[in-house]
């Protein structure tokens, strides 16, 4: 019977060379020079910095911007609250790894709702989807692309 795995992964080094080339965009920007403004890569964190929070804006839609040129899924992104230390703010973004138990619920549900033949089990920080055909499979794969779950999500281990 077939099957495949719905995961929610984030390849970290393709978000070290986004952040990379986020800092190499900043140093030639017009609007950013005179100013203090950076991304720090710590894994799987990254701290974006700058003297205002418009520009803590700008900066995370630069990083979004470079995340999807290597392929990276915005979704994945998780920003956290602003900052003020005296005149920098500094703001923690994140990357969801993993399907949460809530999340996958939803998504087991949606598969139930839109009453495709396969059956939806969630295992740990993944979904297992298995049918009688590939095609209800790829289905599957549609309804969950679709749906607005604010996650990324991959699809592997698809078998035959």
């Amino acid at each position: 019977m077939p099957s495949m795995d719905i995961v929610s992964e984030t390849d970290l080094e393709e978000v070290r060379n986004a952040v990379d080339n986020a800092n190499r965009e900043v140093s030639t920007r017009f609007d950013f020079r005179g100013i203090e403004a950076s991304f720090e890569w710590k894994k799987p964190v990254v701290t974006v910095k700058a003297e205002g929070d418009y520009q803590l804006k700008q900066l995370c839609d630069m990083l979004r911007s470079q995340l999807t040129k290597r392929n990276v899924d915005a979704k994945a992104m998780a920003v956290g609250d602003a900052s003020a230390t005296g005149k920098n703010w500094s703001q923690q973004v994140t990357f969801k790894e993993g399907i949460e138990q809530d999340v996958a619920k939803k998504v087991v549900k949606l598969i139930k709702a839109e009453k495709f033949k396969v059956q939806a089990a969630i295992q740990g920080e993944q979904v297992r989807v298995t049918g009688k055909k590939r095609d209800d499979l790829q289905a599957v794969m549609q309804a969950v692309r679709k749906a607005d779950l604010e996650q990324s999500f991959q699809f592997t281990n698809f078998k035959d």
